[in-house]
């Protein structure tokens, strides 16, 4: 398995719009499609408030080592490196978003946040369509699935700010079957978000979060998360829906005690990613197989390449087919 430094070439900016007319003409949730996993934590705020999510391990953190508790949480809160332009370049097409307004902050400002702050979130939005204007084939999953410290006007907020910044990029919500390449193409689509709060339901351009299941499986061991995604991809063919496959695995308080100076990544991540990137590559797109596959540190392996690479599988069946 190899090794990639951070910063990767731009070797599948265009993945998407060099696919082969026999995959851009397949409904989209039949192809397969990298992603990252609390995709805006290459950079996180050290001087701003403890975050208003903290999990279980990091409200743990922030009792028992108050003074050091903010640089310890920083090697378990960031589980990217790269930035969205790089992991973009690198071919990640699916953003896992979490979002936050800053108490006792004026006005309706909004972040993303991880354990602790990182950008605001109008930056990030910026930075990615930025890249979509340079790659007019190219067409990215922003899924905004967790919400924090947020009012109705906030939710407001975010919502125009969406539809200000991509504009008519944005994809109306539709049958999923509908969605291929062709049409998102046609259309000039190239930004289909998933907003899972009431506040975005009558909106056609926010698509309701039931439309793309991400299920968890909450574990710190490979085995079990491979179970895990094995019997929740059995059951996504009932959905009628994208579906995220999170190969990530997830830290308990405890887990985060042994591995205080490591962090996620050094205590975690790396020793478990060749199991994980294992059954990544033995996997296959298409009605019963994967479609979206998170992970978390996408520059460590070839991770987006070995997903987008499973898209060969479909085209080797076709050609398998009776006349």
């Amino acid at each position: 398995m190899k090794t990639r430094p951070a910063g990767i070439g731009k070797v599948n900016a265009d993945w998407m719009g060099s696919l082969p007319s026999q995959l851009s003409a397949m409904p989209l949730k039949y192809i397969a499609v990298p992603g990252s996993h609390d995709s805006f934590t290459f950079w996180v705020d050290v001087h701003a408030p403890v975050g208003t999510d903290q999990k279980t391990y990091v409200k743990y953190l922030a009792t028992m080592f108050s003074v050091l508790a903010k640089k310890v949480m920083v090697k378990w809160s960031m589980t990217q490196n790269l930035t969205f332009r790089e992991q973009l370049d690198a071919g990640i097409r699916y953003f896992d978003l979490r979002v936050s307004s800053k108490p006792g902050e004026p006005g309706n400002e909004i972040y993303f946040i991880h354990g602790l702050f990182g950008h605001k979130v109008r930056d990030g939005l910026l930075e990615i369509n930025s890249f979509l204007c340079r790659h007019k084939k190219e067409v990215v999953f922003l899924d905004f699935n967790h919400y924090y410290a947020m009012e109705a006007e906030h939710h407001i907020y975010l919502i125009n700010m969406l539809q200000e910044v991509f504009r008519t990029k944005l994809c109306n919500d539709c049958r999923v079957e509908n969605v291929t390449l062709d049409y998102l193409w046609e259309k000039k689509y190239q930004v289909i978000v998933f907003y899972h709060h009431p506040s975005a339901q009558g909106i056609p351009v926010m698509w309701p979060g039931y439309k793309i299941p991400a299920p968890w499986a909450n574990t710190t061991e490979p085995n079990k998360l491979i179970q895990f995604l094995e019997s929740t991809l059995k059951e996504r063919a009932r959905q009628g829906s994208f579906h995220v496959t999170q190969a990530i695995l997830t830290p308990r308080p405890n887990t985060v005690a042994k591995g205080l100076v490591w962090g996620l990544r050094n205590y975690l991540v790396e020793r478990n990613l060749p199991t994980i990137m294992s059954w990544v590559e033995s996997q296959r797109p298409g009605k019963d197989g994967v479609n979206i596959i998170t992970s978390d540190f996408v520059e460590l392996t070839d991770f987006a390449d070995v997903v987008i690479k499973l898209n060969n599988l479909l085209l080797s069946e076709q050609k398998r087919r009776p006349r």
